[in-house]
């Protein structure tokens, strides 16, 4: 993927806003779980910023948990979508290359579905300096998990249709972030399956709210959710779709 279509990629979920923060899937208490177990701390207290926030997703639960949460975000429209869904939590407009806050001013630093849209040569040196001695890097992606034999069969098709590969072919940024990032943090790897039962129209809503799909015309993204909906209804009959994912966590602790 050239630098170019990295970043129209990266900016193309601001006009579809809405439609992540309404389908797009939430985290499990496992991973607030694995995230507090690996790290030795509690979130409640911490204070947390959750770069690439998006439409707040994971920052309403790291709120919910307890912590003092700065979101960063760099897009128009998916900050003001968190600030409709968050009005009580700060964002401030910023990216992971950039972040607009203080030296070792944080108890974690959370990504989650973000790091990959980031330059690992400016947001790791970033990372170290805001992150206090001690301080937490979580990075986290819901990974389509494709041991599923219809969750696999489905990536197949989103490939051959739109004739590009994702980032990650199931979402997990994991490989990219350890060849990247790994020579400056000592990352503990955890992986947690869960899976959400949703309408149909929910699960195409929410894979149409990927980049792959926001980046393409109208019309071919029409016309491949038209045909996934026969392909999911010979699945799922009566109209209720399983999705499962594994949720890959890397986190390290500032030295």
């Amino acid at each position: 993927m050239t630098a170019h279509s990295h970043t129209i990629r990266a900016h193309s979920f601001n006009s579809a806003a809405a439609q992540y923060a309404a389908n797009r899937p939430s985290y499990p208490p496992a991973l607030l779980d694995a995230i507090e177990e690996t790290a030795g701390r509690p979130l409640t207290g911490a204070r947390v910023a959750d770069v690439g926030a998006g439409t707040g997703i994971a920052t309403a639960l790291l709120h919910a948990r307890g912590a003092t949460v700065l979101a960063v975000e760099p897009g128009a429209g998916m900050a003001a979508q968190f600030r409709r869904a968050l009005p009580g939590v700060p964002i401030v407009r910023g990216d992971g290359n950039h972040l607009p806050l203080a030296g070792a001013s944080l108890d974690f630093l959370t990504y989650a579905q973000s790091w990959h849209w980031t330059d690992p040569a400016r947001s790791v040196p970033e990372a170290l300096r805001v992150l206090r001695p001690g301080g937490a890097l979580a990075l986290w992606w819901n990974a389509a998990a494709l041991d599923v034999p219809w969750i696999d069969a489905q990536t197949d098709r989103v490939h051959r249709h739109f004739g590009t590969e994702p980032l990650g072919r199931n979402g997990d940024g994991t490989h990219a972030a350890l060849a990247t990032a790994g020579d400056r943090f000592d990352f503990v790897r955890r992986r947690i399956r869960w899976s959400r039962r949703v309408p149909l129209d929910t699960h195409l809503a929410n894979i149409g709210s990927h980049s792959v799909f926001l980046v393409h015309d109208e019309r071919s993204t029409a016309a491949f959710l038209t045909e996934e909906r026969r392909h999911l209804l010979a699945v799922f009959p009566d109209g209720e779709v399983e999705e499962t994912y594994d949720v890959a966590l890397l986190l390290a602790t500032r030295p």
